[in-house]
């Protein structure tokens, strides 16, 4: 049994309990998600229905690039449907042989009129869309990686970390002087390596512009390492999966206000690493370093972290909204990333991918602050 189909099965399971006949995934342009890929092997642009008497049907825009990395029991292409969603539900529904009343999860992501289409088109069917849902389940399943997507991860950190100290090397030189330099020669490198590419925009910030969380543009031609504090934040995604890492380039002459904003950024740092433990509240760490910045009269302006995983962004979040319910558990991939950033003095930020194990925190990646 290959790993998408162990994937389908337990989420079967969960469908019979939830009395659910069928689901819906949808991956296509303004709609993405990544579960398709999680549950398939499909890179994307594609519906995938699954049916809870253990039979899934795939209908990609792209047959050939289906036929080369997809699974599934049956494989019809989306022109045979018109390219209709509506047409290929009830293509799949006949193929499935689903009996009348049948529940019919579709995304939650569905817009109001859209949903009140599908009632509208399929009289004999139950549709559902709801939040939660089989959506949750996907979630919760896909933050607590396998032992494939782990090995994965091991993988993908060692080539982001092979990125690292090329960028650091080359900067150091002098040969990457621009931030489109920097944001460019990693791209070329990731590929070179069998990446897909970068897993989201690599965001390259000098001095006039690390001042911003995310700096707009993500980078210019200006001037990448120069005297003051640089940003650098970038992932790479090999097999459908990205890291996440942000480097800090500090050059001298720096400032005291500059040189405080790197210590209390690498001890926030390490005082959320010291914390990771099996069944930790995810929001705990985003509490304690923003009670550590706060007692030093500095104030981190984003979240303390993320899952990574096909999505740069996912579950279980760090934030420290009351409404945070993630506890950490062994499996989870997250990035510890706390910052500083000051319109006079410039930010810094210094991120790495911790996987969560049962003896605490497994550091993946090796990004770091690097003075010049």
């Amino acid at each position: 049994m290959s790993v998408y189909e162990q994937r389908r099965e337990g989420l079967y399971d969960w469908m019979a309990q939830e009395g659910i006949y069928m689901v819906m995934v949808e991956d296509r342009e303004g709609r993405r998600d990544p579960s398709l890929r999680w549950l398939s092997g499909q890179p994307g642009d594609a519906l995938l229905f699954l049916c809870v008497e253990r039979c899934s049907f795939l209908v990609p825009w792209d047959i050939n690039i289906a036929i080369l990395h997809a699974e599934a029991d049956f494989l019809l292409p989306y022109a045979e449907f018109g390219r209709q969603p509506f047409a290929a539900l009830r293509g799949a529904a006949e193929r499935l042989k689903l009996p009348k009343g049948s529940r019919i999860e579709i995304p939650s992501t569905t817009s109001y009129p859209r949903f009140l289409n599908y009632v509208e088109e399929f009289p004999d069917f139950d549709i559902i869309c709801r939040e939660g849902g089989v959506w949750a389940e996907l979630e919760q399943r896909r933050a607590v990686k396998d032992e494939g997507e782990i090995m994965l991860y091991r993988k993908i950190s060692a080539l982001t970390d092979e990125v690292i100290n090329m960028v650091e090397k080359n900067v150091q030189s002098g040969k990457l002087k621009t931030e489109t330099d920097v944001a460019l020669f990693i791209d070329a490198e990731c590929r070179k390596m069998g990446c897909e590419g970068t897993g989201f925009e690599t965001i390259a910030a000098g001095p006039a512009r690390s001042f911003g969380i995310h700096a707009f543009p993500a980078y210019t031609g200006e001037a990448f390492g120069g005297s003051g504090l640089s940003i650098l934040d970038f992932g790479l995604k090999y097999a459908g999966y990205t890291s996440d890492v942000t480097m800090t380039f500090a050059r001298e002459p720096l400032s005291k206000p500059q040189e405080k904003m790197l210590s209390l950024t690498e001890k926030a740092y390490s005082l959320a690493l010291s914390m990771v433990k099996s069944g930790l509240p995810a929001r705990n760490l985003g509490i304690a370093v923003s009670s550590y910045f706060g007692r030093n009269k500095k104030t981190i302006p984003h979240d303390l972290g993320h899952g990574i995983g096909l999505q740069p962004h996912e579950a279980p979040s760090l934030r420290i909204r009351a409404d945070n319910e993630w506890l950490l558990e062994p499996g989870m991939v997250i990035a510890i990333e706390p910052g500083l950033y000051d319109p006079n003095h410039g930010g810094c930020r210094l991120e790495n991918d911790i996987l969560i194990t049962e003896n605490g925190a497994e550091v993946l990646t090796n990004s770091r602050i690097v003075r010049l």
